[in-house]
């Protein structure tokens, strides 16, 4: 059975109502008793005119505080009930954060408390809003060319092998974006379905290059490797970490000229990973935004990996950073904290 609710101006009310008249009633008993033992030699008349006196007293005060109990109470309760409204503007969609000003500690602390958690809503919403748009358009670029060249194949004004290739590599090319997106989403999500584990970096890295190296001896690119121990042991999410690992060596094996350089190592308190090319580098402009999700350089795919990258790493309290080498190519580092 549900508790009947009540407002916290009615509660305090009938709290201080309550308090007071028992006060009061057992004021008035002691006092009339105390009079009547201690003075018998008082007449009843000046006692009883006593008595009235100290009944009215008693009566005014009890006015004068439930009054000011009423006020004490709109003052406290006006202030919840704003953030009340304010919440429930958040709810319709209101991210602007509000400029309340609150005399009471606790509530002033509770308001920018809120402000914080909308403005971080609002930033969220934003993203989410030029996510969908760009994902919008990454999948129709991929699917306008599959359909106009099914219609060739179909009308007949297209060659049916040479369309039928290319419509396999933008169902590929759109099978791997539609991967990428769903992984995004499973990432962002805040699930505690992930369990860490403990797992040795250099076999994680390993293992990533042997998957990639039919690519990199197609391309006709060799790895070299800077690890100064045979073992690095961390604990984390392992099928993340390797996603992050694949995802920036085969960032690598798309820009390098001939060579991708991978080491790893332990410091005193995090543990580096670096992979490096040899090739053309970042675009100036693009490099302060490499990481953000849809920004492709010149030959990119879809413009994700790289921020998967980055989301994996700062779920792990890491930070990761983007750089072009004196000597030519792109650097990127991982710092994971132990």
């Amino acid at each position: 059975m549900k508790s009947k609710k009540v407002k916290i101006r009615t509660r305090l009310l009938k709290a201080f109502t309550a308090v007071l008249f028992f006060s009061f009633s057992l004021t008035g008993v002691v006092s009339n008793i105390t009079i009547r033992f201690f003075s018998p030699n008082i007449q009843s008349t000046y006692i009883d005119g006593a008595g009235v006196i100290l009944i009215i007293l008693m009566s005014i005060i009890f006015l004068v505080t439930v009054v000011v109990t009423y006020f004490l109470s709109n003052s406290l309760t006006r202030p919840i009930e704003k953030l009340g409204q304010f919440a429930q503007g958040i709810g319709r969609g209101n991210f602007t954060p509000n400029d309340f000003q609150f005399r009471e500690v606790e509530l002033e602390e509770l308001n920018m408390a809120i402000n914080k958690s909308v403005k971080q809503l609002g930033e969220y919403d934003s993203e989410q809003k030029v996510f969908f748009q760009n994902a919008s358009h990454e999948l129709r670029t991929p699917l306008m060319s599959i359909q106009c060249y099914a219609e060739g194949i179909s009308f007949g004004i297209m060659e049916p092998k040479s369309a039928s290739e290319t419509i396999l590599q933008e169902t590929h090319n759109l099978t791997d974006l539609v991967t990428d997106l769903l992984y995004i989403s499973k990432i962002d999500s805040i699930t505690t379905a992930y369990q860490t584990e403990e797992v040795d970096l250099i076999t994680l890295i390993q293992d990533s290059i042997t998957k990639q190296e039919p690519i990199a001896t197609k391309e006709q690119i060799r790895f070299t490797f800077d690890f100064t121990t045979p073992h690095i042991y961390y604990n984390c999410i392992i099928e993340l970490l390797a996603r992050a690992v694949d995802n920036l060596i085969s960032n690598a094996l798309r820009y390098a000229a001939s060579n991708v350089v991978i080491s790893c190592h332990q410091k005193a308190n995090h543990i580096e990973i670096c992979v490096s090319d040899d090739g053309i580098g970042i675009d100036h402009d693009l490099l302060p935004h490499v990481f953000e999700r849809f920004t492709k350089g010149a030959g990119g795919n879809h413009g994700i990996g790289l921020s998967i990258v980055k989301t994996i790493v700062e779920q792990r309290g890491g930070q990761i950073t983007a750089h072009n080498r004196n000597s030519g190519g792109a650097l990127f580092q991982i710092i994971l904290p132990i």
